[in-house]
């Protein structure tokens, strides 16, 4: 029981220890935490070339006439259906028409890489994104990847049908998608935290000569006798 009370009794006095080096060093932790946020907000905006996303989506049906009843096992074959219609979308044959048709000094590997295509919530809705310095010149893209891809799949595949549920446009309401000021702020900050506070014990623990009598007593576990004072020479010569 006693060895209980005197491990917390340790524990509180380390954790007051700790709070007593951040007390006295909370100007500088303060001051680095908002430099270092501030240097990573302000240099993300100068130096980190500002990204624009446009999409469009696709919606598959798993039947060519419309005027059909859509059951439940449909939409599940709808569904199978848009991951195929996915990779296509992707293929050589899509985007190398796309590529023809706007004339772009892209090969096919680079425009593979700048577009994401993705089921949305593992539903029968097709996402077409892609990123970019150029707002419209994505949106360019995209807008012809749309228009190219759906006479391709259905020829390809010989099921179902695809349309257009969602044009061409820039997302974000035009604004950058990327990089996120905040984001890079608030990682900057905590980096500069983490990097002044580590300085701080580190200069603390490895510190071999005593400022205070907390620093004696602390440190040696024994009591305090006494303090010599500190005599002004001026005032011990009168």
């Amino acid at each position: 029981m006693d060895e209980v009370k005197e491990q917390h009794s340790e524990k509180e006095i380390d954790l007051r220890f700790i709070f007593e080096i951040i007390r006295k060093n909370i100007i500088p932790l303060v001051l680095v935490t908002v430099i270092a946020g501030a240097i990573s907000f302000f240099g993300s905006m100068i130096f980190i070339p500002k990204q624009y996303e446009a999409d469009a989506m696709l919606i598959v049906n798993n039947k060519k006439n419309d005027t059909q009843a859509v059951n439940s096992a449909e939409i599940v074959a709808a569904q199978n259906l848009a991951e195929v219609y996915s990779i296509i979308i992707k293929s050589d044959t899509v985007l190398q028409q796309v590529i023809d048709d706007l004339k772009l000094s892209m090969t096919y590997e680079q425009l593979y890489k700048a577009i994401s295509v993705s089921c949305i919530d593992q539903t029968q809705v097709i996402s077409i994104k892609m990123r970019s310095t150029d707002a419209e010149f994505a949106k360019e893209v995209i807008a012809d990847v749309v228009k190219v891809a759906p006479p391709i799949i259905q020829d390809k595949v010989d099921a179902g049908s695809v349309k257009v549920i969602s044009e061409a446009r820039i997302s974000n309401n035009g604004n950058p998608v990327s990089p996120s000021l905040k984001k890079n702020a608030i990682i900057g900050a905590l980096i500069g935290l983490v990097i002044t506070l580590a300085f701080v014990f580190i200069k603390t623990f490895f510190r071999n000569t005593f400022k205070t009598e907390n620093d004696i007593t602390n440190t040696l576990g024994v009591p305090l006798l006494g303090i010599i004072p500190e005599i002004d020479e001026k005032e011990f010569a009168r």
